[in-house]
């Protein structure tokens, strides 16, 4: 089917993405519905990224990103007012297709009510069922029509359970370039093109932060002392700059440490080293094919649930698409800054294992290359030609 079309009126997509991340990948198919010229609105919950695209914000992504038990609960009330606000709006204004944007606890039951409605539903980034909380494969079937998946292996579990859904591959492995210039990155940056460069990605989210920062800060002045010239630099959000700053001349590290607005992919491009919450960064660092330690600290009570679920022996996403320990992960009671340093140390000290990852992670990127949003396109046609308005 052609992705070109006419319509005789514009047709609205409401979509909802949670965090950082999510604004990210939604932000890459708003751009590419753009360069087709559908005259469509969309409208929903989005970040800075949908927004320079054009996409109405109904409300921030930003009240999306929650991490763990503890912290939804303490959201709980706001975030049903949040999706019950949203049900309301789009059960009187009927759009085309809802598109939800991982964030799964908030997408998968506002997709439920939506298509008992008979709104067609779609959601972009596969649950982690092949993780933990399988229960999700029932609520899934009734929620959604389409689901796009980011990893190969993840449509035959979902076609199993009788659920439409596609592997669309990473956009991230598009954008993302197979080879990259260290020495123009280290350079971009003013940092000295011959001393190792560590990058601290201690997460997105504030909880994240709350976990991580300081552990990586404690293990940063351990490797600043052990590794001579080292160079540290941490990318961040606009609304964590001075957090991080203040945590970074609270640890006496101000003359090593340069933080950054956003900047991510240069700091990923420049790196000997990373070090890193689980998430999908540990998916950006492994695209630019760097040798990272990554890691990983909740509240008890979340760490307790969620080990009961968990179903397999690896959290961070290399990890995981390869199967095998890829890299070393450090998690809750692991995740110690003596720890830390001394992983980042091995990668630093064993250019022949960093050879050997790269070759790894050579593979792994283009094996997640797929012609992500014309495929998207694809499934979203006959929804948006077939509604009445």
């Amino acid at each position: 089917m052609s992705s070109e079309a006419s319509f005789d009126k514009p047709k609205t997509i409401a979509m909802v993405a949670g965090e950082a991340s999510g604004d990210l990948l939604a932000s890459g198919l708003l751009a590419h519905l753009r360069a087709l010229h559908w005259p469509i609105q969309v409208e929903g919950v989005a970040g800075p990224k949908m927004t320079a695209q054009g996409m109405q914000a109904l409300h921030s992504a930003d009240r999306l990103a929650l991490r763990g038990y503890w912290e939804v609960l303490k959201h709980y009330r706001s975030l049903v007012a949040l999706r019950n606000g949203l049900i309301e709006r789009w059960s009187q204004q009927q759009p085309s297709v809802f598109i939800g944007v991982d964030a799964p606890d908030f997408n998968l039951h506002l997709a439920l009510r939506l298509r008992q409605q008979g709104i067609p539903t779609a959601q972009y980034v596969c649950p982690a069922i092949w993780a933990w909380r399988p229960e999700r494969l029932a609520l899934m079937k009734q929620a959604l029509d389409h689901v796009w998946c980011l990893f190969p292996f993840e449509p035959e579990l979902l076609t199993q359970a009788d659920i439409n859904a596609t592997y669309v591959g990473h956009p991230l492995a598009h954008w993302i370039p197979e080879q990259v210039d260290v020495l123009a990155a280290r350079t971009e940056l003013g940092c000295h093109p011959d001393h190792p460069v560590l990058v601290l990605m201690p997460g997105s989210r504030a909880a994240e932060l709350d976990g991580l920062l300081l552990r990586f800060l404690h293990a940063t002045q351990t490797l600043v002392q052990q590794h001579a010239g080292l160079q540290v630099v941490v990318p961040t959000l606009p609304r964590f700059v001075s957090r991080v700053n203040q945590a970074v001349q609270a640890s006496g590290l101000q003359a090593h440490v340069r933080v950054m607005e956003g900047q991510s992919h240069l700091a990923l491009a420049a790196a000997s080293v990373v070090m890193v919450a689980s998430g999908t960064a540990t998916l950006e660092a492994a695209l630019f094919k760097k040798p990272m330690v990554i890691a990983y600290h909740m509240p008890w009570l979340s760490w307790q649930i969620t080990q009961r679920k968990k179903r397999l022996p690896w959290v961070g996403l290399p990890n995981i698409l390869a199967r095998d320990f890829l890299v070393p992960e450090l998690i809750q009671n692991d995740c110690i800054p003596d720890a830390l340093a001394r992983e980042v140390s091995r990668w630093l000290h064993q250019p022949h294992a960093v050879d050997r990852l790269e070759k790894q992670l050579m593979h792994l990127h283009q094996s997640l290359k797929r012609p992500t949003h014309e495929s998207m396109a694809e499934t979203l046609m006959p929804w948006v030609l077939n509604h009445a308005e």
